[in-house]
């Protein structure tokens, strides 16, 4: 089993190790997530390329715009891989596609650019798409109507989260494939597992879980690790100091 991460080097170090899996076990739209806004996406995303191009692919990695881009071949200068960007209106992702690309790298894309990450992930085919501290919280979460709902059908569902930490006070939630997904709580002396699940908890049903309530999500198999309720350490408020956790991933 793998150990919630308590510093940034072992998350990316875990992040890689879970990406690398998932690919050579087929799957081709992931995204990697540490839910912190403070974190520098380009000196992650650096440390994280090596796990693509030491499995031999051609890599293509994109950034937001034009800006950020320019920013990564100045800092990075010569690479064996290639730096582009989304593109303007004008200018459709797509056309940076091209035939001997072998896979991608979106780092940070955001809720605006949805529309083109969705065609390059699409234009894409079966090669690997790797979302990299991707900021689409509000798209998934937020947006109501038609729009959104076919658009979390169509494309969001089919993202796979190979790796996910999100620090709260005295807990987190962590998924490193292929694990399940788990919530850990902080403990006198370090985290320990309060639950694994098969889907992300999120909204009430997590505040139901770090609250000590029974959850409604069916733990993937009899037997799953759970931390009975008479043992739960109770929800801290979500008023008190950034926790110990916290503190550690972001150093």
């Amino acid at each position: 089993m793998t150990e919630l991460p308590q510093d940034l080097e072992t998350a990316i170090a875990q992040a890689q190790a879970a990406t690398k899996a998932a690919i050579e076990d087929g799957y081709r739209l992931m995204q990697v997530e540490f839910v912190d806004p403070e974190l520098k996406a380009q000196p992650i995303a650096e440390q994280f390329i090596p796990t693509l191009t030491d499995m031999g692919y051609q890599l293509k990695v994109f950034f937001p715009d034009t800006g950020a881009a320019a920013l990564a071949r100045r800092d990075w200068g010569e690479v064996p891989f290639r730096i582009a960007d989304l593109g303007s209106r004008r200018t459709p992702v797509t056309s940076q596609i091209e035939e001997d690309d072998e896979c991608f790298l979106l780092v940070e894309p955001s809720d605006v650019e949805i529309e083109k990450v969705e065609q390059l992930c699409n234009a894409a085919g079966d090669r690997p798409v790797v979302l990299l501290l991707p900021r689409l919280e509000s798209v998934a979460t937020v947006g109501i109507g038609y729009a959104a709902r076919q658009l979390r059908e169509r494309f969001l569902s089919k993202l796979t989260s190979c790796y996910y930490v999100r620090p709260l006070p005295g807990a987190a939630v962590y998924r490193c494939y292929p694990s399940s997904w788990q919530v850990w709580i902080e403990g006198e002396e370090n985290y320990t597992i309060l639950k694994e699940m098969s889907s992300k908890p999120a909204g009430e049903e997590l505040e139901r879980l770090l609250m000590g309530e029974a959850s409604e999500t069916e733990t993937i198999e009899a037997g799953t690790t759970e931390t009975p309720v008479s043992e739960q350490r109770k929800r801290p408020s979500f008023l008190t100091e950034v926790q110990r956790f916290i503190r550690a991933l972001t150093q």
